[in-house]
């Protein structure tokens, strides 16, 4: 069976075409264990090198072009791989950690409980994340799931740093 349409993408997947290359994190979901916590490092790397050529408000508002990116390589990947929301597919989860790490970069600690919180929610997927991963499709649907568990963790922590920042200080 040729390795572009199986069912579990290996590096022929990977490089046999650009879209792949990128639904599969440049490598990252090719992991064999967790590969969406393999995607989220991805991006924390990606922000790091970002970082030291632009602003985390830029790096933040990249992820719209990229999220694009994303609808377009997921939706084709899965084409090819004949299942349209692989767990080795993990665009989403660099695009949707990227404004998460910019929003943290303020410290390493920001950054680590950004990170456990997207994969809290990622995993879990409250509502009304699971019925959206349900209904919507293609590459729309891969990227979206993403997307509204940053939201949910972005809500955390503004709401952890807002409460932490009112607690009176110690005299």
């Amino acid at each position: 069976m040729d390795s572009t349409t199986s069912r579990r993408p290996d590096a022929r997947f990977l490089v046999a075409h650009p879209a792949h290359f990128i639904a599969l994190g440049f490598g990252a979901g090719l992991a064999p264990r967790a590969p969406g916590t393999a995607g989220t490092l991805a991006a924390l790397a990606m922000y790091w090198l970002l970082a030291l050529v632009l602003p985390p408000l830029a790096i933040a508002f990249l992820a719209v072009p990229l999220f694009f990116v994303g609808v377009w390589a997921c939706g084709v990947a899965g084409r090819n791989l004949g299942v349209e929301d692989h767990g080795a597919f993990v665009w989403d989860e660099i695009v949707a950690f990227l404004p998460l790490a910019a929003l943290a970069s303020a410290s390493i600690w920001l950054q680590a409980l950004a990170f456990a919180l997207f994969r809290l929610f990622d995993i879990w997927k409250p509502f009304p994340i699971r019925q959206f991963e349900a209904r919507v499709k293609g590459g729309l649907g891969v990227m979206l799931d993403d997307l509204l568990a940053a939201c949910y963790t972005y809500l955390v922590l503004v709401i952890l740093v807002i409460a932490i920042h009112r607690l009176p200080m110690p005299a």
